[in-house]
């Protein structure tokens, strides 16, 4: 009884730390937005500004022509990047679960070998191809590197459609389908719990991430929802509070996404771990 009481106080202590790290980070931002620019001179970066609170900052960001751009830019990539993400993860998926041919598994491995290597490594020869491309400086760099960089959507296809039962393909094809049709009208709208999840992580990390944006569109008119804050921690025109507001607006359609479609999250991602 003893271990048992001593585990559970471990196990909540550990918990409360948890959100304790996750938490803070985001309130301390919170509390920034909030403050003068006095204010975040003057007082400690934990306290609540509860005299001199100000919506300034918000004003300020919100009034910024560049956030459009950003949204724009940022809009545009994930429309496409998810599309191709889930056509072409969709369909790998499918051929390599339900048919059999010479150097499958050399496929399969290649597949994982690109998974397993980090894209830093990389990130010489990829810029390269990139400029070869003539992509420099415009959202197809980007947009090709969200599809073609990270291959997460493949597992979780895989995976989910490894549940799927062969006989429900049999019957389809013996009713006069084909492999399209097939695909189509039945495999496709079933993955729908698959497809929900690799949109919403996928969707996430593009908005989140600064550094290929960053990297491979430098120009003003190209900016994204991240590089758009990077003018607010500039150092002669920079300014924290206005920059922890920035993140606050764009962190908030993120939340959302993540608070109404999580449980997809661990749907999907478990889909295939148990077969009966």
């Amino acid at each position: 009884m003893v271990k048992k009481v001593t585990f559970q106080v471990v196990k909540q202590i550990i918990c409360i730390c948890m959100v304790i790290i996750v938490l803070v980070p985001i309130l301390l931002t919170l509390f920034a937005s909030l403050k003068t620019k006095s204010d975040m001179v003057l007082t400690s970066p934990l306290s609540f500004p509860i005299k001199n609170i100000t919506f300034e900052n918000f004003k300020k960001v919100l009034t910024d022509t560049d956030l459009i751009i950003g949204f724009k830019n940022t809009g545009i990539m994930l429309v496409i990047s998810l599309f191709f993400n889930v056509m072409f993860g969709t369909i790998t998926a499918f051929i390599i679960e339900r048919f059999e041919f010479r150097g499958k598994k050399i496929v399969v491995g290649l597949f994982f070998i690109g998974m397993l290597i980090p894209t830093f490594v990389t990130e010489i020869s990829r810029f390269k191809v990139i400029q070869g491309l003539h992509l420099y400086n415009t959202l197809g760099a980007p947009i090709i590197i969200y599809i073609a960089s990270d291959l997460m959507q493949l597992y979780i296809y895989r995976q989910f459609i490894s549940t799927l039962p062969v006989s429900l393909d049999e019957a389809a094809l013996i009713d006069g389908c084909s492999y399209f049709k097939l695909f189509r009208k039945i495999i496709f709208p079933l993955l729908a719990p698959a497809t929900a999840t690799v949109c919403i992580i996928k969707a996430i990390n593009i908005i989140n991430d600064m550094y290929i944006p960053y990297l491979y569109m430098p120009k003003n008119k190209l900016r994204t929802l991240t590089t758009f804050l990077m003018d607010y921690a500039n150092a002669q025109q920079g300014s924290w509070q206005n920059l922890a507001a920035g993140i606050i607006i764009i962190m908030i359609p993120t939340v959302i996404i993540y608070i109404f479609f999580q449980r997809y999250i661990l749907a999907g991602v478990a889909a295939g771990a148990v077969k009966e």
